[in-house]
């Protein structure tokens, strides 16, 4: 009997039975894994990951390991190996990072009846304090040293972090696909395309070096334990600005940014320079982010996981809301930029 402790899979409503991952059911999960030499236990636990599924899996007589089932037709194989090298080559260098486990033959990606998936260690640990200066220093340190294998060679094949793929793109996938109520629509457009216009002046401004990224280095892809911080979730490592990998970090009002910016970049700094031109890029990254969200969520719409999880999306409330605070990130992007000295 199969033990599935289920976090986040969609209801079995009509349109899950037609869904992509409709045939990702328990038994060809275990039958994946069993498939790369192991032998499962029938425990299987969904974690919570919505673009792709994630499951962590029991091992006869061994630890459990994390199985991660990719998202059909989001990334080519190409990218996800590429994703894969980067966060090998990391691991050799004693980078704490939780990268793929590899097969007897060399493979960290393995196929399975339409499924793209890869197995890998679990690690344990809870999200850092952020307060906590000694805790920023580290974290900085090591982003420092991730930068500087990411500055060694760009990646050939994942996407590059821009205005166009970021916001512009986004921009338009909601206006074209009638996302937004007609009565905020025109808002929605004027709003949107003058962001989009300051972001493009932001990073026509500052000529910074593109890098290989994390890409979603957000506290909850940082795990710390035993006063070592861990970086998982490599999925959306792409090209672009380093700063890219410091922002999501900082918390509260904009004097505690400073003392937390100006910690992560004292350890930073110890592996790796940092040029501080790059931070006139912060709101605008976000800026982008916050579009770029609000598109994610409706590219998955059809995904039932997403209605079942994210039931505020696409109301009017979330929309009205979405346009104000793209009203606060002009002004923020308007404002001067976060300095630490």
């Amino acid at each position: 009997m199969v033990n599935i402790i289920n976090q986040q899979e969609p209801s079995a409503d009509s349109s899950a039975h037609t869904h992509l991952y409709a045939r990702l059911t328990p038994d060809l999960v275990m039958d994946a894994i069993e498939s790369q030499g192991y032998l499962t236990d029938a425990r299987i636990i969904a974690l919570n990951s919505y673009e792709n599924r994630v499951y962590q899996v029991g091992i006869e007589g061994s630890l459990p390991i994390i199985a991660k089932f990719y998202r059909p037709e989001r990334w080519t194989r190409e990218q996800i190996l590429e994703e894969h090298s980067f966060t090998q080559a990391l691991k050799e260098l004693e980078i704490s990072v939780v990268a793929p486990l590899i097969d007897d033959s060399g493979n960290t990606l393995h196929h399975y009846q339409g499924f793209d998936f890869a197995l890998f260690p679990r690690q344990g640990g809870h999200a850092p304090n952020l307060d906590d200066f000694d805790s920023l220093l580290m974290i900085g340190r090591c982003l420092g040293r991730i930068h500087a294998m990411g500055q060694a060679q760009p990646f050939q094949h994942r996407p590059a972090m821009t205005v166009q793929t970021f916001a512009r793109d986004s921009y338009e996938f909601l206006i074209n696909n009638n996302f937004l109520p007609a009565n905020q629509l025109e808002n929605y457009k004027h709003i949107g395309a003058e962001i989009i216009v300051q972001c493009d002046a932001h990073f026509n401004r500052v000529k910074y070096k593109p890098i290989r990224l994390h890409g979603d280095c957000h506290p909850g892809n940082v795990l710390w334990r035993e006063g070592v911080p861990h970086f998982v979730d490599f999925d959306d490592a792409r090209t672009g600005p380093a700063v890219q990998d410091l922002w999501m970090l900082l918390t509260s009002e904009s004097d505690n940014q400073r003392l937390q910016l100006s910690e992560i970049l004292d350890g930073y700094q110890e592996f790796c320079d940092f040029d501080l031109a790059e931070l006139q890029l912060i709101e605008a990254l976000r800026s982008m982010r916050i579009i770029h969200y609000s598109a994610w969520l409706a590219r998955r719409w059809a995904d039932p996981a997403f209605p079942r999880y994210f039931p505020w999306f696409n109301t009017e409330h979330y929309w009205s809301q979405h346009i104000l605070e793209l009203r606060e990130q002009l002004a923020a992007m308007q404002a001067p930029p976060i300095t630490i000295f």
